[in-house]
């Protein structure tokens, strides 16, 4: 990918992959190259791309990354479904905030 000259996740590697049949997700351990500090909706995009699913089945957990360094080490949860992915993940403040504003304009 790349954006005005910047290459954005040149390369990546999987470091640890783990199945959890209980909460119906894969666990991941990435590791991704790139000149800047990866976006969570670019880092979605790129896995759902790599990883042949829907970017909405995806939860970033944390994008680790040191000072001076092109290295990344993500962490993100794979589920199943949508439906897996929210009776599982906690909402943020926005969603919640969405939902509240939704039930009351009806």
């Amino acid at each position: 990918m790349q954006i005005q000259g910047i290459y954005i996740m040149e390369e990546y590697k999987i470091l640890e992959e783990r199945e959890n049949p209980i909460f119906k997700r894969k666990e991941l351990k990435i590791s991704i190259m790139s000149n800047v500090a990866p976006k969570i909706q670019e880092v979605e995009s790129f896995l759902s791309e790599k990883l042949s699913t829907q970017q909405e089945n995806i939860k970033i957990k944390k994008i680790k990354g040191r000072f001076g360094s092109y290295n990344f080490v993500i962490f993100a949860n794979v589920y199943a479904s949508k439906e897996d992915k929210e009776k599982t993940e906690p909402k943020s403040k926005k969603e919640k905030n969405k939902a509240e504003k939704k039930g009351e304009q009806k």
